[in-house]
């Protein structure tokens, strides 16, 4: 998935990238992810006057821990995925205008265009933050630390505020 721009840009073609990407050596120092397909990519590189524009989607399974019972969960994320490219030019030292930095147009220093830290980044940004096992996860027992899922455990749930709790037999005779 590397690409030289002055190529790109000189050719003026749209190029299609259908690659897959382990990504399972980005999380392997989380703990919340179990285990993680390849991304599948689908993009679309095509060069629109002097910037190149990469737009398509990426696909990922992936097996988290649901946040409330720590079981596994397997989810799929679509991810939209859009960026646009240009060479860097001897302007940059020159401050950018308010069009510049509304464009949000990447400037590659060297004319080596690599999308995978581009595309890592973006799976990274859309994993979900609080994947559930389903909707009405119950979670653990805050008390004993059992799955509320699979056995109802006979902890107590009320809570006393510990700057009350002198006054908790106060009524009693």
């Amino acid at each position: 998935m590397q690409f030289r721009l002055q190529d790109l840009l000189a050719k003026n073609q749209p190029v299609i990238v259908n690659e897959q990407l382990d990504v399972s050596e980005l999380f392997s120092h989380r703990q919340d992810v179990v285990s993680t397909g390849p991304v599948h990519i689908s993009l679309t590189v095509d060069p629109q006057g002097d910037i190149v524009v990469v737009e398509g989607n990426l696909e990922i399974d992936m097996e988290l821990a649901c946040s409330r019972c720590l079981e596994p969960t397997h989810t799929h994320s679509s991810i939209p995925f859009a960026e646009q490219f240009k060479p860097a030019s001897s302007a940059s030292a020159v401050e950018l205008s308010e069009d510049d930095e509304e464009n949000d147009v990447i400037e590659i220093a060297n004319d080596r265009l690599d999308l995978k830290p581009f595309v890592e980044e973006y799976v990274q940004l859309f994993m979900p933050f609080a994947p559930l096992c389903k909707s009405d996860c119950q979670g653990l027992c805050p008390q004993c630390g059992s799955n509320r899922n699979d056995n109802s455990c006979q902890c107590s749930n009320e809570r006393i505020d510990p700057r009350l709790e002198a006054l908790k037999d106060f009524f009693k005779e």
